[in-house]
């Protein structure tokens, strides 16, 4: 049997050519969901929270977040009818800008990436934190964004994933500056580019290489309350591309074809065991290719996704993947054993999705002041969970990042019927920013529990 044919990075993505095919999924069997345990509340983090809170300008700052929920939920409209596809956030960044300077962050800006950013600085030498909500939503140009009232919600794509979290951003900013809040350390405001889809969290990437000096993350995604982001499931996404001769089905019949080189490759990828734990997963999510019924296909391709909570696990998963697909090209070219070079099948593989794993521990003092703030609230049970968002980013250079619900019950995130429940709403929002602030530090009331990193 010939050796495997090595697998070439592609150096050009040839525009799409060919009528995409039915979708094809080779699933691992799903494992449980990690299960993350809460670590005991430290003395310093308690007796921060417990100071905090007993204080009148954190009660008259979370009664006005309070006060805030209607012209809030107004923002979120005017805010959700801005489209922001992937990759073409500029209206809406333009619009988030405007606020930030309205608000008093007159040296807010749009860096090259298309992130926003602003920072209402502190008083002291105390810590900076990022708090960040992200301006794009996984819907197309064109997509109707109309805000649709009914039965108590509000009907809308994106208008919780994350535009929620944008109107939330502004409010908190408005209420510290109508409260004359002094904070310790610095609070980093950032709408960023690049969340969803194959955007590759390309802003906060950026955020994080200009930015050297931050020292923690706190971002808002859709949530009630309770959830505490804690785990950076990473992913490597390929586009894969198989090249033959081609020909007529009947008169070329011996040729070797892209298409069962493709299955031969898919069927042994799906041999491919990944572990449970770290949960590791994989998906080849679309297929496509050839010309006609009646054709030996010349090239077709697919994508793949790969996961898992551990960037060990998905390298060498990404691995034997590698391997599946250039053994799958082999057998394809062992069956018809074409005479000429130009006749055997060849593949090249892109990267087109990089999202670094990475996790911040459930000891860490970020993680500990949103349980005591979550608990302390007396509406949500404090847990914590992993998934993919912006602080995969920081987690994976070991800064400290969480994510936080931007309050309110939401549903059929990354569909059409998106909804966002705003009852009670500032609930979360009140929690969120009572974690900030306990992080930062307030001038008069509370020191900073986030320390500032050694290596800034």
């Amino acid at each position: 049997m010939p050796a495997c044919p090595r697998i070439a990075p592609a150096t050009s993505r040839r525009a799409p050519a060919l009528a995409a095919l039915a979708m094809l999924a080779v699933l691992v069997p799903a494992a449980q969901a990690q299960n993350i345990p809460l670590a005991p509340v430290s003395p310093a983090v308690e007796k921060t929270y417990t100071t905090l809170s007993a204080a009148p300008l954190l009660k008259q700052v979370l009664a006005d977040v309070k006060a805030d929920d209607a012209r809030t939920l107004r923002e979120l409209t005017t805010l959700t009818e801005i489209p922001a596809p992937p990759f073409k956030e500029h209206a809406r960044a333009e619009y988030f800008l405007s606020r930030l300077k309205a608000l008093g962050l007159a040296d807010a800006r749009i860096d090259a990436e298309g992130n926003v950013i602003g920072v209402r600085k502190g008083v002291g030498n105390g810590p900076r934190l990022l708090i960040s909500a992200h301006l794009d939503t996984v819907f197309p140009a064109g997509t109707d964004v109309t805000v649709k009232p009914r039965d108590g919600r509000l009907y809308a794509p994106g208008i919780s994933d994350d535009t929620r979290g944008l109107a939330v951003l502004l409010s908190w900013l408005k209420v510290l500056n109508d409260n004359h809040v002094r904070t310790v350390g610095d609070l980093v405001f950032v709408g960023n580019v690049g969340e969803e889809e194959l955007g590759n969290l390309r802003g906060m990437k950026a955020v994080f290489r200009d930015y050297r000096d931050l020292d923690g993350m706190v971002g808002l995604e859709p949530g009630e309350g309770g959830r505490v982001l804690t785990l950076g499931t990473g992913s490597h996404r390929y586009e894969v591309t198989f090249r033959g001769p081609g020909g007529h089905s009947f008169g070329a019949f011996g040729l070797p074809s892209a298409i069962h080189a493709m299955g031969r490759a898919i069927a042994r990828i799906d041999d491919v065991r990944p572990p449970e734990d770290p949960k590791t997963t994989f998906t080849v999510g679309t297929v496509g290719g050839g010309t006609s019924v009646n054709a030996i296909a010349g090239d077709a391709q697919m994508r793949i996704d790969i996961r898992s909570n551990g960037m060990n696990a998905l390298l060498e998963t990404e691995k034997q993947i590698m391997a599946a697909i250039a053994a799958g090209v082999a057998d394809e070219n062992q069956r018809w054993q074409p005479g000429k070079a130009s006749d055997r099948i060849t593949v090249q593989t892109r990267l087109i999705g990089d999202r670094p794993a990475g996790h911040t521990p459930a000891d860490a003092v970020i993680v500990q002041a949103a349980v005591r703030a979550i608990q302390g609230s007396g509406k949500f049970e404090p847990t914590l969970r992993g998934g993919s968002t912006d602080a995969n980013v920081p987690m994976s250079l070991g800064i400290p990042a969480i994510i936080l619900g931007s309050g309110g019950k939401s549903g059929g995130a990354h569909s059409r019927d998106e909804w966002f429940d705003p009852a009670r709403a500032w609930e979360g929002a009140q929690v969120a920013l009572t974690t900030v602030l306990s992080l930062v530090g307030v001038e008069g009331v509370s020191e900073p529990l986030l320390a500032r990193r050694a290596a800034r």
